[in-house]
């Protein structure tokens, strides 16, 4: 019996579109036994191997014009490479819209660290939208770097145009923003956002820490997460002026898991350097102080290091599923559950706990 297939389009070929690509030829052919580091096998029906990249957007001219499946090796991706053995025969990335998908610091750095802008003709949004119609996509993958607003809300608008979910990756707030989760209700399209939780990462670490402190009857009177990297999203993080929705999303997260909110002055959660040897290669720090019984204080501090990229494709490889799911369920408008527990500012947020349970009871 032929499997179904997710037909899926790329917006941003760097090193979390890299990661996820080769991770869907990775899991391919394997069974679900040997299956290591996937949050389930199945979802819906459809496994990691059920996913085909069919149409990319990028802005590089070293990837512009070549197939995905090359693209996703050219510099500046620098993630760790599991699966380099891919076929030839893969999709043409094409030319995207630029608008502010790329920062004017970034040209300050050398060529293997930062965007090297193609001089093609930039499509318009009908150009993108007969793409994505012509390809059969179901779903959009936003990869935006970090403050991409008016590129995000094109691709968004673009995806309404040709009937696609969308998955919206990064901290811009789209499904989070009232009006346009109304647009994708009107069209009944599924939209899941906004900011992808990584599988085992900084925020998701924070939270669960958050929670464990409420528990155990630990007061929390501040804390920090500090996280330095090497790959083009802290690079483009330098320019603080990008980065305040990305706080917020962070923020937001950590704040929603512990019982009383902080003080903004006792809560700070955030990106802060770029460490350019560490390549893609994560590295928080966390730090919470409180009191316990008595009034006693007590502090707690934590060392994470994480491959930045495939940690995210541990989470897109379902939220990607779960879109289709809720594509052949016939589910316009936010697509909560799934929202509340791969991403980092969703619109309602929900426990952990509470959200995975219905999670795989309602979905895998």
């Amino acid at each position: 019996m032929e499997r179904k297939t997710i037909r899926i389009a790329v917006v941003g070929v760097g090193n979390c579109a890299s990661s996820l690509v080769q991770g869907i030829h990775y899991y391919r052919a394997k069974e679900v036994e040997d299956c290591i580091g996937l949050l389930n096998y199945e979802v819906g029906g459809y496994r990691p191997g059920d996913i085909e990249v069919v149409a990319a957007f990028d802005i590089d001219k070293r990837k512009v014009g070549k197939g995905i499946n090359q693209a996703i090796f050219a510099l500046p991706n620098c993630t760790a490479v599991f699966c380099g053995d891919l076929p030839s025969g893969s999709v043409e990335v094409s030319m995207g819209k630029i608008l502010d998908g790329y920062s004017e610091h970034m040209a300050n750095f050398g060529d293997d660290r930062t965007f090297l802008l193609s001089s093609e003709q930039e499509p318009t949004q009908a150009d993108v939208v007969e793409k994505l119609k012509m390809a059969g996509v179901d779903v959009l993958m936003n990869y935006l770097p970090v403050g991409s607003q008016k590129a995000t809300e094109f691709y968004a608008e673009c995806a309404l145009e040709a009937g696609c979910a969308f998955v919206n990756n990064i901290p811009v707030f789209i499904a989070s923003n009232p009006e346009w989760a109304a647009k994708f209700k009107a069209r009944n399209l599924p939209i899941i956002g906004d900011d992808i939780k990584a599988q085992l990462g900084a925020t998701i670490v924070h939270r669960t820490l958050g929670n464990l402190f409420k528990k155990r009857g630990v007061k929390l009177e501040r804390t920090y997460q500090l996280n330095t990297g090497g790959n083009t999203d802290f690079l483009n993080m330098l320019n603080r002026e990008r980065l305040s929705s990305k706080k917020k999303s962070k923020t937001e997260a950590v704040q929603s898991a512990i019982p009383q909110r902080l003080e903004d002055v006792n809560i700070h959660v955030g990106p802060s350097d770029y460490v350019p040897w560490q390549n893609d290669n994560k590295v928080c720090f966390i730090r919470m102080e409180g009191k316990l019984f008595g009034d006693v204080a007590m502090n707690l501090e934590l060392r994470l290091s994480v491959e930045d990229s495939p940690n995210s494709a541990g989470v897109a490889i379902d939220t990607i599923r779960c879109a289709k799911v809720a594509l052949d369920r016939g589910m316009g408008g936010i697509v909560e559950i799934p929202s509340a527990f791969f991403c980092k500012h969703p619109p309602m947020q929900v426990p952990d706990d509470e959200s995975y349970d219905i999670l795989m009871g309602e979905w895998v």
